[in-house]
């Protein structure tokens, strides 16, 4: 078996993942099989789905607390789908020297939802996945019923590129799985203060797994890191504008939180002076990525997707 496909084999043995139970679907111009989990029924009621989408190294574990928590208490019927992207969770790699790259993980997401048969989602992306549903609105505008950028808009800040590229690379380096999961440990404690170590352990977990022999192993591509060698503290990265314009015959959440090292807090609010009738939700005391299960969170997530409804022609696709 190819390399790239055999790092895959034991990944549905990482604990966290047996409550996210997933289907496997072939997207993207590379034809990969990509991770899907689908909470609650499509189409039900009438009601345009939530698709989530993670960061750039993240996976649709990211979303766990927030698919439990909004379906409890606020709509237990919208469906709720979670994607993860080409070479992040337990979505197939690119083979070995291939590049990663925003616009094919577009092109694959419209391809996932188009196989689902989903015409007209709430689309909520995480930093990437933020990039990604812009894109899908230029591209693909029918697919889209709403979108909520969350730490995500059309400037990125370089600070948080480099702050994954070495974060990683430090937890690589370390020669133990114990001094690995303390390092990951304080490093989420960076963006979640004041959580317990018993919940910093459970957001590590979303990223990071046992190889069995004694290290931590990633739940992405780290493929995907070397492609960001590129980028500097202090580089200045072209806005891109024309993407969040496509965003104009949406309705749109904006939220950011207060540690965020992704989106400066300029670009948020020149999002929010450009769309005025915009929903905004900053959330304090945390950072990337955004938990999204507090009653805060899930009530303006809530309040917004109410009486967004899907197109009558939308059904999900067996």
């Amino acid at each position: 078996m190819l390399s790239f496909l055999r790092k895959r084999d034991k990944i549905e043995d990482h604990p966290p993942f047996a409550a996210m139970p997933v289907r496997m679907v072939t997207a993207g111009p590379a034809h990969l099989q990509l991770a899907v989990h689908v909470a609650g029924r499509l189409g039900a009621g009438g009601r345009a789905p939530i698709v989530c989408l993670g960061g750039y190294t993240r996976n649709m574990l990211d979303f766990a607390d927030f698919i439990r928590g909004f379906r409890l208490t606020e709509d237990g019927e919208r469906a709720i789908v979670a994607i993860d992207l080409p070479g992040r969770g337990r979505s197939a790699y690119l083979p070995p020297k291939a590049q990663y790259s925003t616009l094919d993980d577009a092109d694959a997401v419209i391809e996932v939802l188009t196989a689902l048969g989903i015409r007209g989602a709430i689309v909520l992306g995480q930093g990437h996945g933020g990039q990604i549903a812009m894109l899908v609105a230029r591209k693909r505008p029918p697919l889209l019923a709403g979108v909520m950028l969350v730490d995500a808009g059309p400037v990125t800040d370089p600070r948080g590129i480099v702050r994954v590229r070495t974060n990683f690379r430090h937890i690589a380096a370390l020669k133990s799985e114990r001094a690995a999961r303390d390092a990951a440990g304080k490093i989420a404690a960076a963006d979640y203060p004041g959580e317990s170590e018993a919940r910093l352990a459970e957001l590590v977990a979303r990223q990071y797994r046992s190889d069995g022999r004694g290290r931590l192993d990633p739940l992405f591509d780290p493929a995907l890191i070397a492609q960001l060698d590129a980028f500097e503290f202090d580089d200045v990265l072209e806005p891109q504008w024309q993407l969040f314009d496509a965003l104009a015959p949406f309705p749109l959440m904006l939220v950011r939180t207060q540690l965020s090292d992704q989106l400066r807090r300029e670009t948020f609010d020149e999002m929010a002076r450009r769309r005025p009738d915009a929903g905004r939700l900053a959330i304090s005391g945390a950072g990337s990525p955004a938990l999204l299960d507090g009653p805060e969170e899930l009530r303006a997530i809530g309040a917004f997707c109410a009486g967004i409804d899907a197109p009558e022609d939308s059904e999900e696709v067996a």
